[in-house]
Order: C-alpha cells, then sequence, then structure tokens
C-alpha cells in the first residue's frame, strides 16, 4: 500500500513539473521551455508585462536630441538661444502693436497693423516649421550590418580601421563619400555629422541655436523663409516707427515722439538679419550649402577643374529646386512603436532601421539638365 502511496506521489510531482517551468518568466514573449512546447500548454504570461505600456522610439533615440508631444516635436538639447529668439521676436512685435500701431491707423491707414499681423504669424509659422521638424535625421547601422561589416574587413584579411571616404562620380565631378563611425555608415553626398545633435543629416547646412535645430534637407526651406520673412518683418517695423517719430516730432517734438517708439531699437538687428538673407539667397541661387561654402569645396582656388556638380547652371532653377521641389519624408520613424522583432541600431533604436535606408539608397539627381542615378551602397 505504502508503493502503491509512493507512486501516486512521484506520478504527481512529474504532472507538476511543467507548471512550475510555465511559471518562469522571460522577456522574450515568444520564448517557451521545451517541456511547454512538448505537452502543447500556453506559457502564462508574466504580470508585469501584462499591461506593459508600449515605448516609442523617440524614447530610445540615440542622438542628442529633444522630444516633446509625444516625439512629435524634435528639437536640439541647446535650446536656450531659441527661447531668446521667440523672447526678441514676441517682444519687438509687442512694442510696435502696442506703441506704434495704433497712432498709425488712425493717421495714416488701418491696413499696417493687418499687414504687420499677417507678417508676424507668418515668420512665427516658418520659425515652429523649421525648429520642430526633423532636419533629415539618417538612420544608424544595425548591429547586424556593423557586424556584417566588420567580417568584410577579416575577411579582406587587413587589420587596419574601415575605409573613411570612398569616390563617386556626379556629373563629371569626383564626391566623397565618408565614413561615419558613430552612425557606421558611408554618408550620402551633402551629409555631414553634427557634432552637438550626434546625428548624420542629409544634406547638412549649419547647426542653428537660434531656431534650436539642425537646418539639413527637410527642413532648409522653412529656415531660409523664416529669416526672409524676418527680413521683411524687420524692415517693416523700422520703415514705419521712423514714420511714426517723424509724425510726432511735428507735434511734439523729436525726444517725446522717440520716447514713445521704442521699437527703434530693431534699428541694430535689421542689418544681421538683411544681410543672413542675403547670405543664403546667395547660397541657393548657386546650390551650395552653408557647410560646403565654409569648406570651400567647389572653390576653384582648390583645382582649375573644381565645380559644383549639383549647381543647374540657372539660378531660377536653383532656386526652384530648393523651395519648390517636393519635400523629402522622414527616414526616422521617431513615433513607431517598440517591437521585439525589430532590428536596434548599434547604440539604441534609431527608428527606421539602417537596412531600410540602404533600401532607399538609390538617388536619382537632375544635376546640370539631366538626371544622374547614384548607388551609395552599404560597405561592400
Amino acid at each position: 500500500m505504502s508503493q502503491i502511496h509512493h507512486a501516486a506521489l512521484d506520478q504527481q510531482q512529474h504532472q507538476q513539473q511543467p507548471g512550475q517551468y510555465n511559471q518562469i518568466c522571460t522577456r522574450s514573449s515568444s520564448s517557451s521551455t521545451p517541456a511547454a512546447a512538448t505537452e502543447g500548454t500556453e506559457p502564462s504570461s508574466c504580470p508585469g508585462q501584462r499591461n506593459r505600456i508600449p515605448r516609442r522610439k523617440w524614447q530610445v533615440f540615440p542622438g542628442r536630441n529633444r522630444f516633446y508631444c509625444n516625439g512629435r516635436i524634435m528639437m536640439a538639447r541647446q535650446t536656450g538661444v531659441f527661447y531668446l529668439t521667440l523672447v526678441l521676436i514676441l517682444l519687438t512685435s509687442g512694442l510696435f502693436f502696442t506703441f506704434d500701431c495704433p497712432f498709425l491707423a488712425s493717421n495714416l491707414t488701418p491696413a499696417i497693423p493687418v499687414v504687420g499681423g499677417v507678417l508676424f504669424f507668418f515668420v512665427m509659422g516658418m520659425l515652429f516649421r523649421a525648429s520642430f521638424s526633423d532636419p533629415g535625421v539618417l538612420p544608424r547601422a544595425t548591429p547586424d550590418e556593423a557586424a556584417d561589416l566588420e567580417r568584410q574587413i577579416d575577411s579582406s584579411g587587413c587589420s587596419r580601421p574601415p575605409p573613411r571616404t570612398r569616390e563617386v562620380l556626379i556629373n563629371g565631378q569626383t564626391v566623397k563619400l565618408k565614413y561615419c563611425f558613430t552612425c557606421k555608415i558611408f554618408r550620402p553626398p551633402r551629409a555631414s555629422h553634427c557634432s552637438l545633435c550626434d546625428n548624420c543629416v542629409e544634406r547638412f547646412d549649419h547647426h542653428c541655436p537660434w531656431v534650436g535645430n539642425c537646418v539639413g534637407r527637410r527642413n532648409y526651406r522653412f529656415f531660409y523663409l523664416f529669416i526672409v520673412s524676418l527680413s521683411f518683418f524687420t524692415i517693416f517695423i523700422f520703415a514705419f516707427v521712423i514714420t511714426h517719430v517723424i509724425l510726432r516730432s511735428n507735434r511734439t517734438g523729436f525726444l517725446s515722439a522717440l520716447k514713445d517708439s521704442p521699437v527703434v531699437v530693431c534699428f541694430f538687428s535689421v542689418w544681421s538679419i538683411v544681410g543672413l538673407s542675403g547670405f543664403h539667397t546667395y547660397l541657393i541661387s548657386s546650390n551650395q550649402t552653408t557647410n560646403e561654402d565654409i569648406k570651400g569645396s567647389w572653390s576653384t582656388k582648390r583645382s582649375k577643374d573644381n565645380y559644383n556638380p549639383y549647381s543647374y547652371g540657372n539660378i531660377l532653377t536653383n532656386c526652384c529646386a530648393a523651395l519648390c521641389g517636393p519635400l523629402p519624408p522622414s527616414l526616422i520613424d521617431r513615433r513607431g512603436l517598440i517591437r521585439s522583432d525589430t532590428p536596434q541600431t548599434t547604440s539604441q533604436s534609431n527608428g527606421t532601421s539602417g537596412s531600410s535606408y540602404a533600401s532607399t539608397q538609390l538617388h536619382s539627381h537632375k544635376v546640370g539638365g539631366g538626371p544622374h542615378h547614384l548607388w551609395l551602397c552599404t560597405p561592400e
């Protein structure tokens, strides 16, 4: 009888053993124990993961950026100068609409505050669009792609680091593709790595602290429209402030009229803004970036045969290509949900994986009047 009792206890323990394995909760929801697989039982889910809120990719973005409104707004971490820009624009506009516009509307025309309001809202809209947009960040390589590159280097029998540059031909001009050791990719032409945001940006122009963001392919037109409209707005304010001072001085004297128009301080800022607008108008007309102009990439001082392969040879066409061309989509899915099967980048998740970016690296550049196909592949 005792033998039967012990046999029943052993059988009960063997029946409970698969249940004990099912209580083990792992991070992977698809993983299960061999015992559970053979018995056909479904592993129990972890209580902590049952109500877990899925994370979005902007929460683990490897670059040095700040995100707001659940990833809809993307800015650099250094945003102090951006808030200074807001204060200067709001303060100057507020003083103008408070002190000058009532007198000008009653003595000249009510259209002055209306035009000033339209310019003000356009300036603020372009500023927010340039500051809150993705400038054209390139996705970083996944660990599999980085490991594949290391295997290619090892198979070549070379112990040196991977090659830093490659050369491609664009409209007869040799252009170097530089390798980024941070993002583990060969940057496409005109791209550069921003040291402040720690991202490779497509058609990198510069990092502008006044807008609190990098200026690249996806937000350059908004940045240009911002500084141009701000130039018109400051000239508009300055012109009508002078008009207000002249009209008031005939009645109350020059000094008294000057006290009633404190916005005359915009005289010191109008020249720098207009000069900046003129400089970027020159860059757009020649289809250059600030980064290329500072480095002298297409200067004839480097070589007599050096020229800009991206220029269409026509000022109007260059301006239309920069301001009226189609806006490329963002390559980083910063609001996408993180899944267990989503490939991660070499440091953390970076939105769209590097492999998906590699599939979009076949560009067609209409440079110099005709299409020019350029393959920018991952390292071979």
